[in-house]
């Protein structure tokens, strides 16, 4: 009996396990760009990966999420109630995120409008005001932050796992059914190559120069990616925008020198929404089109189909003496 209910719990556990590990993993990597006190990052990937974890495998996997954060904060939290703190407001923004998502009626394709504007608005930018105060404030209760750094440390940690649910989840909701296309001619792979290295090109020079201006290039690329390859193409090129964008923040480069961390941390926040937006809503927008377009075909053949099967059968029928 106990080996039959540890065989059914073994996939859930393997589950959470996973998730704490990549957790743990994606945090070492977003803390290489900490701006304050070699905790709080302008990009925060596990955000993003636990509400993907959620999501796809349910609620169950919360743990997962708990164990990650204890993981990563353990070493770097001032003391150990701070960091038992932190670790609860990292664990209930995507547990929120996941929450309201399910009760808008969210779907995991991505595949409709209001899951785009449900993504960004439910799943990223109100949820994550749960992590940034809790972590901000509890960094100031325990002397670690100034009254004065309590404003630019919110921003940066509230930018941070925003932009992990807005450029991570959709990036992780894609590629679950991403496959090889299995007939796609050499035009196509150009096409794509083309986007990708202008797209990154673009990137670095507007994220690199001087004139703010020059952010609005990165745009007409995400269209193209959006109405040439949908999903499929429109999030790798918004994850990849942002991270650029995220990485020159860091430097504070380009359209970020000469800044305080507040300023660039809402410059960053309102840049990387408005691509992910973009990105969202063209792409759901092109998916909808496409799918009215093949029911209206499907419908069009269904009666065709039915006429000419009442045309046959009228020509078969005697006429009568």
């Amino acid at each position: 009996m106990d080996s039959a209910r540890l065989g059914r719990h073994r996939p859930t556990v393997l589950t959470i396990l996973a998730v704490a590990a990549l957790y743990y993993a994606t945090a070492r990597l977003g803390l290489l760009q900490q701006l304050v006190r070699g905790q709080v990052t302008p990009l925060w990937p596990p955000t993003g990966i636990s509400v993907a974890a959620l999501l796809l495998f349910g609620k169950r996997v919360w743990p997962g999420i708990a164990v990650g954060a204890l993981a990563v904060n353990a070493t770097i939290g001032p003391t150990a109630w701070s960091v038992l703190a932190i670790v609860v407001g990292n664990t209930l923004t995507p547990v929120c995120s996941y929450l309201l998502l399910n009760r808008a009626g969210f779907h995991n394709d991505l595949d409709r409008l209001r899951d785009a504007v449900a993504l960004v608005f439910l799943g990223a930018l109100g949820p994550t005001l749960i992590s940034a105060t809790i972590g901000s404030g509890t960094l100031f209760l325990s002397g670690a932050l100034s009254a004065d750094g309590f404003w630019p440390t919110w921003s940066v940690w509230w930018t941070g796992d925003a932009m992990g649910v807005l450029v991570v989840t959709p990036f992780l909701l894609v590629i679950r059914w991403a496959r090889w296309p299995p007939a796609v001619g050499p035009l196509i792979w150009a096409e794509a190559a083309a986007l990708a290295a202008s797209t990154l090109a673009v990137t670095y020079l507007a994220t690199n120069a001087g004139n703010s201006s020059l952010l609005f290039l990165v745009f007409p690329f995400l269209i193209w990616a959006s109405f040439r390859f949908e999903r499929a193409g429109a999030a790798p090129c918004a994850l990849a925008v942002s991270t650029l964008a995220i990485l020159a923040s860091g430097r504070m480069t380009g359209p970020f020198e000469h800044h305080n961390l507040l300023t660039n941390m809402v410059t960053l926040q309102a840049f990387n929404g408005t691509v992910s937006l973009t990105a969202l809503v063209l792409t759901t927008v092109v998916t909808e089109r496409n799918r009215t377009h093949e029911e209206i075909e499907r419908l069009c053949a269904q009666l065709s189909n039915a006429v000419t099967s009442q045309s046959t059968k009228s020509r078969q029928v005697p006429p009568s003496p």
